[in-house]
């Protein structure tokens, strides 16, 4: 069993009921969560584009987040969440993945930026599998999450992981400023280039002084 931690319980008290959803509309609603993944997903590992191995896995925060730690966080969460959860064989120890000392969250000395993406796509791919094959009420089991709603369904557990992915992208959004100054969603997002360097600089000093007014 994985270990127990707080971070993967889910903010609602319980699982959606959708066994009595119109088969049309159920359908329709796993297609529209299934895109909203895969979205997801594109938008974290986007944030690797054009990195070394250094600057991909470097901590970034004084809590040690870095970028490969993030897609490896997602890859390990999903393959866990879309295998041993509705008892499907993901193809990996996702036990000896999660390892110790919350090495889940970043890559270890042998673990490189292609081994890291491999596994990424890896996680996709049994996730893809298991969401294609099951119907979204289909029944699922996360024995780390509190007793009352462990019992839960695969339409639970996408909407789950759609916030988990998007939360760590976000994450990804700010550490890959911190690296090279590189924002927006895409590598050459046309609505960054609005402004200048000077411009950007100047907003950032007004923003400043506003905080500094405000607490003073």
């Amino acid at each position: 069993m994985w270990r127990v931690n707080s971070s993967h319980a889910p903010l609602e008290t319980t699982p959606p009921d959708d066994r009595c959803a119109p088969a049309g509309a159920a359908t329709i609603e796993k297609q529209l969560l299934h895109d909203a993944l895969r979205r997801a997903r594109e938008d974290l590992v986007r944030k690797l584009d054009g990195l070394n191995d250094y600057d991909a896995g470097r901590p970034m925060t004084p809590t040690g987040t870095s970028l490969l730690g993030l897609v490896k966080h997602v890859a390990i969460a999903s393959l866990g969440y879309f295998g041993p959860v509705f008892d499907r064989d993901p193809g990996v120890d996702v036990v000896a993945l999660w390892g110790d000392d919350e090495e889940d969250m970043w890559a270890q000395p042998d673990q490189t930026r292609a081994g890291i993406l491999e596994l990424f796509t890896r996680a996709a791919r049994v996730s893809d599998d298991t969401i294609n094959a099951l119907e979204p009420h289909s029944p699922g089991l996360v024995p780390w999450w509190p007793p009352q709603i462990r019992q839960t369904t695969l339409r639970h557990v996408l909407v789950h992981m759609i916030k988990e992915t998007e939360r760590h992208a976000g994450h990804a959004d700010i550490v890959r400023e911190l690296i090279d100054g590189r924002t927006g969603r895409y590598p050459d997002d046309p609505s960054m280039a609005a402004r200048t360097p000077e411009q950007w600089a100047d907003r950032w000093a007004r923003i400043e002084r506003a905080a500094r007014e405000r607490g003073a």
